[in-house]
């Protein structure tokens, strides 16, 4: 028997007046994969991705986690159940220290009555788990953790984010245009957290327009045109020149890769 789907959605509507962002668009990311995410621009996808992380509230349809149904009214919602998101922004605080970011928001208190009544926090723990978890991710290269982020190349940037997500026990990590920003070296070394990511068994959704990337490293490629899932392709059966195609509409799916 084939697996269930960790994350599936099923005839999302999303409309904006009269544009229809998302037309019974369906969904699926099974256990442990890459999932690729592509489309041309006003596809759709990105209400999709925001639709799944709790950024925006469908009309219609149903989305399912771990095979139950959920229904999120804000981002913090998602990320409680498991669905972290690293969007190209980072959403990090270049001032704060690599550590801070980390447990923005999540900070660890002082046992005793340090740290429930004067609420001070346990800086020493908060350190050893950030140096834990980015080491585990092979993030060592930062040598000091307590250094601010705005010191920091865009791809250790990327890093600290997706140590970030992949942390706190997310069951799905979402990662928007990762690459997009870095150079040549650094997309590369941002291409081998995720295959290191992949390798502790958390799913990921990756959003890209960089093919070469898409192809490399994607188990599979879901492709989004007019608002709905068209289809999902097979990298190693397809080649780049078959997706843009099916993207832009030149071509048509065949047989079992049809949505």
């Amino acid at each position: 028997m084939s697996p269930e789907p960790i994350l599936s959605a099923r005839g999302l509507v999303k409309r904006y007046g009269k544009v229809t962002a998302l037309d019974h668009a369906d969904f699926d990311l099974m256990p442990g994969e890459i999932l690729a995410v592509i489309g041309d621009n006003g596809a759709g996808k990105s209400t999709l991705i925001k639709a799944l992380c709790g950024a925006v509230q469908p009309d219609a349809g149903e989305i399912r986690l771990d095979g139950a149904p959920v229904r999120f009214a804000a981002p913090m919602q998602a990320q409680e159940a498991g669905i972290a998101t690293v969007y190209q922004s980072l959403a990090l605080s270049p001032a704060l220290s690599i550590v801070d970011n980390m447990f923005m928001g999540r900070e660890l208190r002082k046992p005793g009555i340090a740290g429930s009544l004067f609420r001070a926090l346990d800086h020493g723990r908060m350190r050893a788990f950030a140096r834990e978890k980015l080491s585990e991710l092979g993030l060592m290269t930062i040598q000091n953790i307590d250094q601010t982020v705005e010191t920091l190349s865009g791809g250790q940037r990327q890093g600290v984010a997706v140590a970030r997500a992949a942390a706190f026990g997310s069951k799905v990590i979402i990662l928007d245009e990762p690459t997009a920003a870095l150079g040549v070296k650094e997309s590369r070394r941002v291409l081998e957290l995720i295959l290191d990511v992949k390798a502790r068994g958390i799913p990921i959704i990756l959003i890209s327009h960089n093919m070469p990337h898409v192809f490399e490293v994607a188990d599979r490629i879901h492709i989004h045109r007019l608002g709905r899932r068209l289809c999902v392709i097979d990298p190693k059966s397809h080649s780049m020149s078959d997706a843009v195609a099916l993207m832009t509409g030149a071509k048509a799916p065949e047989g079992a890769e049809a949505a």
